[in-house]
């Protein structure tokens, strides 16, 4: 009696779901299982029938592009000044500085109101989103039910953290602040301008702009607001910068990880390259030395640590805090970082891409950014200059370039 009773619920689940539509052929029947299985936990969560149904229609099978972008994470895998360099160069800072302008009055409000740096808030929408640009490629958005039911049902690492975000990205379209087919976000479910994950969402989405929803897709004020109240309440340090640059004394690199006062780390002969002191010697700051021994050193205070409760990776927030400086009219790193000889900086970057636009090779933005379009460039100008066409960027083929 009670095994005939479950089947009936089952068959009742995948009633609710897939309505009176055909199967698709294609169909993959273990993830329509698992979907039709999981309603039971969204259920005991408060989720509808409606919202559920919503939520999975049309859905038959695993979204491929996210599997394959689950196993490539750049904060992790990329050298730590090519991975500022995509993000911190004269593209994102212009763009930056023009958004400042732009939504002037929005910034003013919210540094107000939550006392946030405005160049802060500008650094991860830029990182997170593109300045809202990412927003409008459809290949780069994914359906987050689909994302997160596909992370949960496929990779098993995942799979706590996809359930848990599941149920609450079903709570948000429950809601109403979005609906169904304007639920998108990433491939691990990260959503809007500023690309919260739908736990996070629940507990810092703001509506700023006043028309009753909590809109991070489309309302930059709700989003921008949803960022400030998230470091907020996570303990930002209202007029405090984020970390220092430091120059590393001799034998300094031993101290990498410590943790003391800036007027401790001063006497100890590590000093701003810039010849000013330390604001407040009496803050407490951790060196990271990124790059390894022979890098750059930097002394990180609290808002650092703020910032990493967006995102864990030292060198997202380091990307935020270098970038926000500069928007905000401050200079870039004064050292360099120990690139590998015949490697290129961003400045260097930046007008390799030009000179190949210039040559009519490449057609694309000119952001330092060495994507498909910039490598196909690169391997037609070497192929036609006979260099080996390998597609990447190089002192030499520059150099090339330059004579």
């Amino acid at each position: 009696m009670t095994q005939n009773r479950s089947w009936r619920i089952t068959a009742l689940v995948f009633f609710i779901i897939a309505g009176s539509a055909p199967i698709d052929a294609h169909a993959d029947a273990g993830f329509t299982k698992w979907i039709n299985g999981f309603y039971a936990t969204a259920a005991k969560a408060g989720i509808s029938e409606k919202t559920y149904r919503q939520a999975f229609a049309g859905v038959s099978e695993p979204d491929p592009d996210v599997l394959q972008k689950a196993g490539f994470q750049p904060e992790f895998k990329s050298q730590i000044w090519d991975y500022v360099d995509s993000r911190v160069n004269p593209y994102t800072v212009r763009i930056g500085r023009e958004m400042a302008v732009k939504h002037r009055k929005t910034l003013d409000a919210i540094e107000r109101h939550f006392g946030v740096s405005r160049s802060i808030l500008l650094a991860i929408w830029s990182m997170e989103s593109n300045y809202g640009a990412v927003l409008e490629k459809d290949d780069r958005l994914h359906n987050v039910p689909r994302a997160l039911a596909t992370l949960a049902y496929a990779d098993p690492k995942r799979a706590k953290y996809a359930r848990t975000q599941l149920i609450a990205a079903l709570k948000i379209l429950q809601s109403g602040n979005v609906s169904a087919k304007g639920l998108t976000g990433s491939w691990a479910g990260a959503m809007g301008h500023t690309q919260f994950i739908p736990t996070s969402y629940l507990l810092y989405a703001i509506d700023a702009d006043g028309n009753g929803r909590k809109d991070i897709w489309n309302s930059i004020p709700d989003a921008l607001a949803t960022s400030a109240n998230l470091l907020k309440q996570n303990g930002w340090q209202t007029g405090q910068t984020w970390g220092f640059e430091t120059a590393v004394p001799n034998g300094g690199n031993k101290y990498a990880g410590k943790t003391m006062t800036l007027g401790q780390w001063a006497k100890l002969g590590f000093a701003r390259p810039n010849g000013k002191g330390f604001s407040d010697p009496s803050a407490r700051a951790e060196l990271k030395m990124m790059a390894g021994g022979s890098g750059p050193g930097f002394l990180m205070i609290k808002n650092f640590f703020v910032i990493k409760r967006y995102n864990a990776a030292d060198s997202y927030a380091l990307a935020v805090g270098l970038l926000a400086d500069e928007i905000a009219g401050y200079s870039g790193m004064a050292q360099t970082w120990p690139r590998p000889h015949g490697t290129l900086d961003i400045k260097e970057k930046f007008e390799l891409q030009s000179r190949m636009k210039e040559l009519g090779y490449y057609n694309g933005e000119v952001d330092g950014n060495f994507g498909s379009g910039s490598k196909a460039a690169i391997s037609a100008v070497q192929s036609r200059i006979g260099m080996a066409a390998d597609g990447q960027p190089s002192r030499s083929l520059l150099d090339a370039l330059r004579n």
